[in-house]
């Protein structure tokens, strides 16, 4: 049904078409793990396809030692195989009724109230998918991403990530690394447990370079800092969050009011094996034109995404539990 004003149609249009530009990219400066993502151009757009492949590199060939005339023998083996991710979908309508049209019929105030709806859509975008990131898939139904919970687990050995069942025997290479401290943490203890997961994850030149936290693990490891200690990422620093080092790593957290980070959880991320998948077409897009509800008087359209987070390598990342009987 079209709009019974077109006046309507064309601002409401050019209001959020002109900012959905920017929400795309407000959504990484909105969280960290996301900023640091950005920053490594590990926001990688997929173009279609009914699923997200990353290839993974999960064995090694043969190197032989020979001299002369020795035969050098090859035995083909399969080295690579594929995690196959779930595109998932979601949306935040931006509506306005009838009413408040009504009584808001100058220009210039329509410009205002349409920019309030749509600020208030953009801010539940930027919650909602700053929250998706921690989380392990199953929310509404299945339908939510696939977030750290899941593609770093507190239990490893167990589930289906990209399609990789890490229960069955000869797919060890695709389980994270997790601990659970035996006995509740304290400013003096946790440094040792965070250099145990560190040096774990730790081959060649690959080590974490992302340590996220929540308030209470994090302020348990800077407390036990010395004021010469606290050094922090003025990158981080300038994109407004909060940081320490550990080992030339960046530790922040993300906590406080709102925060989304799992309790009594530390997150140890090797962020070249870590993407954010999003469609080219779908990436915080208006989908669509403007709408009439058959039943209300109002009129809406749909803010959507769509795409997953994924992830090449799990050996690589792990994740630090404070034990939970304090």
């Amino acid at each position: 049904m079209a709009s019974p004003n077109s006046n309507y149609d064309d601002i409401f249009t050019t209001t959020l078409e002109s900012r959905t530009g920017k929400l795309a990219d407000n959504v990484s400066k909105n969280n960290a793990l996301l900023s640091r993502l950005k920053a490594k151009n590990k926001i990688r757009p997929i173009s279609g396809g009914s699923k997200i492949v990353e290839e993974l590199e999960y064995g090694e060939g043969d190197m032989v030692w020979y001299n002369g005339y020795d035969a050098i023998n090859y035995s083909p083996k399969q080295l690579f195989t594929a995690a196959e991710y779930q595109m998932k979908l979601c949306a935040v309508p931006v509506a306005i009724s009838g009413e408040d049209m009504l009584k808001n019929s100058g220009r210039e105030q329509m410009i205002d109230l349409f920019a309030k709806r749509i600020s208030n859509a953009e801010k539940t975008m930027l919650n909602q998918m700053s929250a998706a990131v921690y989380g392990d898939g199953t929310a509404s139904s299945g339908k939510a991403i696939g977030g750290l919970k899941l593609l770093v687990a507190d239990s490893p050995a167990t589930g289906t990530v990209g399609g990789i069942n890490r229960a069955t025997s000869g797919n060890e290479f695709w389980r994270n690394q997790a601990a659970t401290a035996a006995a509740a943490l304290t400013k003096d203890t946790i440094r040792a447990e965070m250099d145990k997961m560190f040096l774990a994850l730790s081959r060649g030149t690959d080590k974490p370079d992302l340590i996220v936290a929540d308030n209470h693990m994090y302020s348990l490891y800077e407390q036990g800092l010395t004021p010469l200690q606290r050094f922090s990422d003025p990158k981080l620093a300038d994109a407004g969050f909060q940081t320490l080092k550990f080992k030339g790593v960046d530790v922040i957290y993300d906590g406080g009011q709102g925060g989304n980070c799992p309790e009594k959880h530390m997150y140890f991320l090797n962020t070249d094996y870590i993407y954010l998948r999003p469609h080219k077409d779908r990436n915080m897009k208006v989908i669509g034109g403007n709408r009439m509800a058959i039943n209300q008087d109002a009129l809406y359209r749909i803010l959507g995404w769509a795409g997953n987070m994924t992830m090449s390598n799990a050996q690589l990342q792990g994740v630090l539990i404070d034990h939970s009987g304090d």
